[in-house]
């Protein structure tokens, strides 16, 4: 086999290769990361412009690249206890192949840096909201009376509830958001859905897990909080309607209770004016009853 043969076979196996590229979305932690001799950019708008060309580059090779997430508190623990010199650029290398795995990261897609960092940091949001909610179900621990999990029961209730929405929902795109309010930190969850060719939902697995997730905290806690949908079809007025959080159940808003909650300043509790071709009005029955999952004495 000739030289050039083994130079196309390793061009051709370097397509095969996926990227990730660690990146610092913004200047506080571009300024933690200069304290490393090693590393050599002095500007962060001039590494973001670096950082930009190598993924068009790569893109324009056929070559995919992820790009995660680089948190310098992060990386120093990581370096501390697996014993490596962060002062190293293989270091940084090594770290920046677990966050693939373990850490937020979008996939390159052709599209500008100034729409993939606030997608990167929407993603490192997400992520942070589902393990701090996780971690208060899991910190409800066995009920005192039943010996039930309070958090997997919590779940398995809101997993079923969320389903009931979807499946009331009108055809067309929706947007769910699900606030809790009384737990040490606000929770906000978002999920949105589309109608497929075949009339069925599409869901991003992680946006339905954070939902659920949060959902559960409010049902297990028993806090104050609300989930709104919006539902968008051609041809036909946006709806807008939505339940309460009351206990371990779902209070259906009024039409009346919606279009306050969406015509007054959150701020200054104003009240602004309603849009143009909105439907406000009182959500589907989702059919609850005392048979739904869920733990209660």
């Amino acid at each position: 086999m000739t030289h050039i043969d083994h130079q196309t076979m390793r061009r051709v196996l370097r397509r095969e290769i996926a990227g990730t590229i660690g990146l610092l979305t913004d200047e506080h932690d571009f300024r933690a990361m200069r304290r490393y001799r090693s590393f050599t950019f002095d500007d962060h708008e001039t590494y973001l412009q670096q950082v930009e060309a190598l993924l068009k580059v790569r893109d324009a090779q056929g070559n995919h690249t992820t790009v995660a997430l680089f948190d310098p508190l992060e990386y120093a623990e990581y370096c501390a206890d697996k014993g490596l010199d962060p002062d190293l650029p293989a270091s940084r290398t090594r770290f920046t192949a677990e966050l693939a795995t373990t850490g937020p990261s979008v996939p390159y897609e052709g599209q500008p840096l100034a729409a993939l960092v606030p997608a990167l940091v929407d993603e490192a949001i997400r992520q942070a909201t589902w393990e701090y909610a996780a971690t208060l179900l899991a910190r409800r621990g066995a009920c005192a009376t039943c010996g039930a999990d309070i958090g997997r029961a919590s779940l398995a209730r809101a997993s079923i509830l969320l389903d009931r929405i979807i499946d009331t929902a009108p055809a067309g795109s929706s947007h769910l958001v699900c606030s809790v309010s009384g737990t040490p930190e606000a929770l906000v969850a978002v999920l949105h859905a589309d109608d497929g060719a075949d009339g069925i939902a599409q869901l991003d697995e992680a946006e339905v897990l954070e939902f659920t997730t949060v959902l559960a905290v409010g049902l297990a806690t028993q806090s104050p909080g609300g989930l709104v949908m919006r539902t968008s079809a051609p041809g036909t007025p946006d709806r807008v309607y939505g339940w309460r959080l009351r206990g371990d159940r779902l209070e259906p808003l009024t039409a009346g209770e919606v279009f306050d909650a969406y015509c007054t300043d959150i701020e200054s509790g104003d009240l602004i004016s309603p849009e143009s071709d909105v439907d406000y009005g009182a959500p589907p029955d989702l059919g609850e009853d005392k048979r739904l999952p869920g733990h209660r004495h």
